[in-house]
């Protein structure tokens, strides 16, 4: 099939014979994202920008990557602007808060959770991050993408079945996208595929971290490795997603 704008990175991650594909393209996108944030092209600067970064914010996983990235001046803009309207929307909470009233019942339950609304803007503020929502559009249409070549291109199929899987965080995903992706027939086909793949590779990742235990066993001093050297960041990264290996990712100054 002809390649277009999301089949090449896709056919690229799938051939990289990696755990998770979708683990390799969201790394791809979240180090294109902290470019385009804080890289080279100074968007940091651009009025439009700022002010969706401005109302977004970011989460805490993305503020250490911003951090470690390296941009000083670029980050202490973000920040600068960002406080003042972080700023501006805690001080209308704090006008119109109301505290709830006490009572003997209420002392002796634990509150619940969004009771308070002050505790309640602030979850939302944590919520809230510009890269995860800009990665989150753009791995909507990777999964459109992953549909359409799974269904139309033979190849592909073939490649994705006779590959690592995925990790559980978004084979989850799949399954979900899965339920408005496709129809009856193809889903009678597409979720026992994907469960026996998911199986065969989670028990070899098993094996390969059993094995790597075995292995500082004096009596397997000797013994092959396998592929059991670098099974503890595998094993991590096919529970939960992204790569524990990795190193930090850094301005290209």
């Amino acid at each position: 099939m002809k390649e277009k704008l999301y089949t090449i990175p896709l056919n690229d991650a799938v051939n990289a014979g990696d755990e998770c594909p979708f683990c390799n393209i969201e790394r791809a996108v979240e180090q294109d994202l902290l470019d385009f944030v804080l890289g080279s092209g100074a968007s940091y600067m651009e009025s439009d920008v700022r002010e969706a970064t401005d109302k977004a914010g970011f989460c805490r996983a993305h503020f250490k990557k911003m951090f470690d990235y390296g941009n000083t001046l670029g980050n202490g803009w973000i920040l600068k602007t960002h406080y003042m309207e972080v700023n501006r929307q805690m001080k209308e909470q704090f006008k119109k808060f109301v505290p709830s009233k006490s009572s003997f019942m209420g002392k002796l339950k634990k509150s619940e959770a969004g009771e308070n609304s002050i505790g309640m803007w602030v979850r939302e503020k944590e919520k809230s991050c510009y890269i995860c929502n800009q990665f989150a559009q753009t791995y909507d249409r990777y999964m459109d993408t992953f549909f359409h070549m799974y269904k139309k291109d033979e190849d592909f199929k073939k490649r994705i079945l006779g590959g690592k899987g995925f990790c559980l965080h978004h084979f989850g995903d799949l399954c979900e996208y899965g339920e408005s992706r496709l129809n009856e027939k193809e889903k009678k086909e597409f979720y026992p595929a994907m469960f026996e793949l998911m199986e065969k590779n989670m028990d070899r990742i098993w094996e390969d971290v059993s094995w790597l235990v075995e292995k500082f066993d004096y009596k397997n001093q000797d013994a092959d490795w396998k592929n059991s050297k670098d099974a503890v960041q595998r094993g991590m990264q096919k529970l939960k997603g992204g790569y524990p290996a990795d190193p930090v990712y850094k301005m290209n100054k």
